[in-house]
């Protein structure tokens, strides 16, 4: 075994598919640190997420840390800035995604045991704050990380890559014969 590089990289990247029946929304609500925010562009791209919405306090592009910290990623993730988190989500619930936070909270789900929509809009927090109980409201659910040690909380950007492709390998499996 040994690892791919060059050209033999890129012909394997090639080969792999995003699910077609996940669509996928990052939404992230007053994420302050850029490098947060950056982090949250690179993972978008890599696990095929084509659209992200900032929202409040959110550092947005330009920011030479984004940049950097995501590769460029910016310039190639649609993005969209929106004051008020509640009101994105009431936008995509229009669009028919539903909405889950990561965030421990009342009536919060585990991560692994949650059964995610084919249309949906992951919401991550702020990095200290977490998601506000007033954007919470205006999602259809929560699922949260178990911590097993001291800590109380992972990086919001370890927690969204986390949970992004516990998702992709819920929907990267074949449909049951029926």
């Amino acid at each position: 075994m040994r690892q791919l590089r060059g050209k033999a990289l890129n012909q394997f990247l090639r080969t792999i598919e995003a699910p077609n029946r996940l669509d996928m929304v990052f939404v992230l609500q007053d994420m302050q640190d850029p490098i947060n925010v950056g982090s949250a562009f690179r993972i978008a791209d890599a696990a095929g997420v084509r659209r992200m919405i900032l929202t409040g306090i959110t550092t947005c592009p330009p920011h030479p840390l984004i940049k950097k910290v995501g590769r460029g990623r910016d310039r190639r993730i649609r993005w969209e800035y929106v004051e008020d988190a509640a009101t994105a989500l009431g936008d995509l619930r229009d669009e028919g995604y539903e909405a889950i936070a990561v965030e421990i909270a009342t009536d919060a789900k585990r991560f692994d045991r949650c059964d995610y929509p084919a249309k949906l809009a992951l919401v991550m927090g702020h990095e200290d704050h977490g998601v506000t109980n007033r954007t919470l409201a205006a999602c259809d659910g929560a699922v949260y990380l178990p911590m097993l040690g001291k800590g109380a909380s992972l990086n919001v950007h370890v927690s969204l890559g986390v949970g992004a492709y516990h998702v992709l390998s819920q929907y990267d499996q074949e449909p049951e014969a029926s």
